[in-house]
C-alpha cells in the first residue's frame, strides 16, 4: 500500500499544480474584464489574442502607480512572507523539530503553502496538504503536522485579533461606513472601543495562561501543549509583521491624496481579508473592493482597485506563478528517491 501512496502523491501534486494554473488563468482574467466589452473579447479570442488583452488591461490599470509604490509594496511583500515562515518556524520550536530542519527548507514551504492555500482557498486543507508533504518528509508525524498547521492558523487568528483591537481603540470610526454594508456594523464608537478592548482582553488572557503554564490537553494518547512564553513573545512579534506588511502593500499603492493613513488601511485590510477567508473567496475578491470603496470615500475608486490589483499580483499571482515549479521540482524529486528504494519485483 505504501508503494502505491509513493506515487499517488506526485499524482495529486501534478493536479494541484494543474488546477493552479487554471485558477491563475481566471483570476488573471477576471481582473482585465471589468465591463461587458472586455468580457466578450475574452470569451470569443483566442489563447493567444487573450494573453495580449489581459496583459495590456492589467498594464493599463498599473501603469498610474509610480515606481517608488512598486518598490516599497514588493518589499512589504517580503516581510510578510518572512513572517509567514516565522509562523512555521515557531511552530516547529513549539514541537520540537527545529533542529535539522533549515530555515530555507522551512522558508520554502511555507511560501509554497501560503502561495496555494491563499488562492485556492480552504487553507486548512490546501495548506494542509503541502505542509504534510513537506514536513513528513523531515521526521514530522501527521499528528504533529496537524498542530504545526493549527498552531499556524492561531498565529495568524492571533495577530488580527491584536491589531483589530488596537484600530478599534484608536480608530473606532472605521466601523461607522461599514454600515451601509451590513446593520452589524451600525454602532457607536463607544462600543467600537468595548470591543477592541475586549479583543485586547482576550490576547491577555491567551498570554496569561502561557505564563501560569496551563496543563497539557490530552484527548486519549494526542496531547496538546499549551504554548508557552518563549512561543507566545514570538507570535507577538511574527503575526503584526506578516499582516503591517501585507497591508502595507496597498498602502504603498494607494494615492497620497486622500490617504487615511495606515492604522485605517491596516483595519479596512484586517477587516476584508478576514471575511474573505471566512466566506473561503479565494484571494477575497469582491469583498476587499466593498469594505475599501466604504472605508475610504475620499480615494477615486479607480486608485483604490488599482491597489488591490497591485496587492493581488505582489500576494497572490506571482507567489502562485513561483511557487508552481517548486511543487513540481518537489514531487519529482520524491518521485525519484521512492524509485530508487523500491524492492525489486
Amino acid at each position: 500500500m505504501k508503494r502505491y501512496l509513493d506515487y499517488l502523491w506526485p499524482i495529486i501534486g501534478l493536479v494541484a499544480v494543474v488546477w493552479s494554473v487554471d485558477l491563475l488563468w481566471d483570476k488573471l482574467k477576471a481582473e482585465a474584464g471589468t465591463d461587458a466589452a472586455i468580457e466578450a473579447l475574452l470569451e470569443q479570442g483566442s489563447l493567444w489574442d487573450n494573453l495580449r488583452i489581459v496583459a495590456s488591461r492589467i498594464g493599463q490599470k498599473i501603469a498610474v502607480i509610480p515606481a517608488e509604490a512598486f518598490l516599497h509594496a514588493a518589499l512589504a511583500t517580503l516581510v510578510a512572507y518572512a513572517a509567514l515562515a516565522w509562523y512555521d518556524r515557531i511552530a516547529l520550536i513549539h514541537l520540537g523539530k527545529e533542529k535539522g530542519i533549515s530555515w530555507f527548507y522551512v522558508s520554502v514551504c511555507s511560501f509554497v503553502t501560503y502561495a496555494l492555500s491563499h488562492n485556492i482557498g480552504a487553507s486548512v486543507f490546501s495548506g494542509g496538504m503541502v505542509r504534510y508533504r513537506a514536513y513528513t518528509a523531515k521526521g514530522l508525524t501527521a499528528g504533529e503536522v496537524a498542530v504545526l498547521v493549527a498552531l499556524c492558523s492561531f498565529t495568524f487568528a492571533f495577530g488580527t485579533i491584536l491589531l483589530m483591537g488596537l484600530v478599534l481603540l484608536y480608530e473606532p470610526e472605521i466601523l461607522r461606513p461599514l454600515g451601509r454594508l451590513s446593520k452589524w456594523f451600525t454602532i457607536g464608537d463607544g462600543t467600537a472601543r468595548l470591543i477592541g478592548a475586549g479583543l485586547l482582553a482576550f490576547v491577555a488572557l491567551y498570554t496569561i495562561g502561557s505564563w501560569l503554564k496551563f496543563r497539557p490537553l490530552r484527548i486519549g494518547t494526542f496531547e496538546v501543549i499549551y504554548p508557552r512564553l518563549r512561543i507566545v513573545a514570538r507570535q507577538y512579534l511574527a503575526a503584526p509583521l506578516e499582516l503591517a506588511g501585507a497591508a502595507g502593500i496597498i498602502y504603498f499603492a494607494l494615492p497620497e491624496q486622500g490617504n487615511p493613513g495606515f492604522l485605517i488601511v491596516l483595519g479596512a485590510f484586517l477587516l476584508s481579508f478576514s471575511a474573505g477567508l471566512l466566506s473561503q473567496v479565494p484571494g477575497g475578491v469582491g469583498v476587499m473592493e466593498a469594505v475599501f470603496l466604504a472605508v475610504m470615500p475620499g480615494i477615486p475608486a479607480p486608485a483604490v482597485f488599482a491597489a488591490l490589483l497591485i496587492w493581488r499580483l505582489f500576494y497572490l499571482i506571482l507567489p502562485l506563478v513561483i511557487s508552481l515549479p517548486v511543487v513540481l521540482a518537489f514531487e519529482r524529486d520524491q518521485l525519484k528517491r521512492h524509485t530508487r528504494i523500491a524492492p525489486p519485483p
